[in-house]
């Protein structure tokens, strides 16, 4: 697998949320094969995917997907009381992710409390939190205004050279292609590069 951020770009109904949700194991292609970490995603059971998802690929939504009634410590936490990640390791891995997003002094609050930008960090803390190898990124801007858009891009590709990790971005922003490693253009379900 290449590390880097490669962003997925193109108009609204172009095919990049399927794409997205095909390299995720979300979803299943009509024909062909995709390999996501040497490992043929079309081919694996459910249970398979499901812990492709736990373990290999973590996502980042267009609307934060935060949990309302928990703080942002908890909810960057998830993932690692899912996998059952001891406490005391937990709490670091997610005091430190919250550091490197610059949330630290907002652990405690809730998402109502937060502004979208600071939501969508917490989110990106939390799809950090499991230490994937592929972060998939749906429109992960598409709620902010242009400039915490940039902002939110920036730090991505921050974490994605420090944590040495490949990003995939959907995007029909242009003003943010140039922070990308790769562009993938997708237009009616086909892909340039």
């Amino acid at each position: 697998m290449i590390r880097g951020s490669f962003l997925a770009r193109g108009r609204s109904g172009s095919g990049k949320t399927t794409l997205l949700n095909i390299v995720g194991g979300l979803d299943a292609p009509t024909r062909g094969a995709v390999r996501v970490a040497g490992r043929d995603v079309t081919a694996m059971t459910e249970r398979e995917r499901l812990l492709l998802r736990r373990s290999t690929v973590a996502f980042i939504f267009q609307s934060f997907g935060l949990i309302p009634t928990l703080s942002a410590a908890e909810n960057v936490g998830i993932p690692l009381r899912i996998t059952g990640t001891e406490r005391r390791a937990r709490e670091e891995r997610v005091r430190m992710l919250l550091s490197v997003v610059g949330l630290e002094d907002h652990a405690g609050q809730r998402p109502n409390e937060l502004s979208g930008g600071e939501q969508q960090r917490v989110a990106i803390a939390r799809a950090l939190a499991g230490s994937p190898e592929l972060l998939i990124a749906d429109e992960p801007t598409g709620q902010l205004d242009s400039e915490t858009g940039r902002q939110v891009m920036r730090l991505l590709r921050t974490v994605v050279r420090s944590e040495g990790i490949t990003a995939l971005i959907a995007t029909h922003d242009a003003a943010i292609v140039d922070l990308a490693d790769e562009v993938l253009t997708l237009e009616d379900g086909k892909m340039d590069s």
